[in-house]
């Protein structure tokens, strides 16, 4: 667990996204999870096909899941 400036508990998510094909993709779901209140930042590697989050601890794995569906992929794990 991290500690954020503003005293909130932040965590660290890896997640491992499946139907990625172009980098166009990875941007396109780094934006959604982004969109997601208490994210602070996302990174999504299209050659490793995996997403790393940094978000508030009240921030739920299935508003994460459901972001990536949003942007038209699949989590097929999360760590």
């Amino acid at each position: 667990m991290l500690e954020w400036a503003g005293g909130s508990s932040m965590r660290k998510i890896k997640m491992s996204i499946e139907g990625m094909h172009c980098a166009s993709c990875a941007s396109n779901i780094e934006r959604s999870l982004k969109k997601v209140p208490g994210v602070h930042e996302a990174s999504v590697s299209l050659m490793l096909k995996k997403g790393t989050i940094r978000a508030e601890e009240n921030v739920s794995e299935d508003e994460l899941k459901k972001a990536v569906v949003r942007a038209g992929y699949k989590v097929s794990k999360i760590e």
